[in-house]
């Protein structure tokens, strides 16, 4: 028992500094995905924005479950459906899926988490 215990503190070691190296990128695909949102909310998303934000939401949502935020990995993936073949009444719902999607992920974003 004490060396599963060993095991699971080694693996959530790991986990925490891939996190940490891994949040610059975080950040980055989060503010692609925001300035996506407010594109989509001013009646102007372009294609090549759209293609991008898309791809990111895809890399989001698998990293995020990798890294166990998986209901924020969830959100992730809705953004990436609505992006791939978006309705102008599915784009307006942009906003506030990022600003939920970066609300949960908020407490994490630091290095210190």
């Amino acid at each position: 028992m004490n060396t599963q215990s060993s095991t699971e503190t080694e693996i959530k070691t790991l986990l925490a500094d891939l996190w940490k190296n891994h949040l610059p990128t975080t950040r980055e695909r989060l503010d692609v995905l925001e300035l996506a949102a407010r594109s989509a909310k001013d009646g102007g998303i372009l294609e090549t924005q759209r293609e991008e934000a898309q791809s990111v939401a895809h890399k989001l949502a698998g990293n995020l479950g990798m890294f166990g935020h998986k209901h924020a990995g969830e959100v992730a993936s809705e953004i990436e459906e609505i992006l791939k073949q978006p309705t102008s009444e599915e784009l307006r719902q942009l906003p506030e899926l990022t600003r939920q999607l970066r609300e949960m992920l908020a407490p994490y974003l630091t290095s210190a988490a």
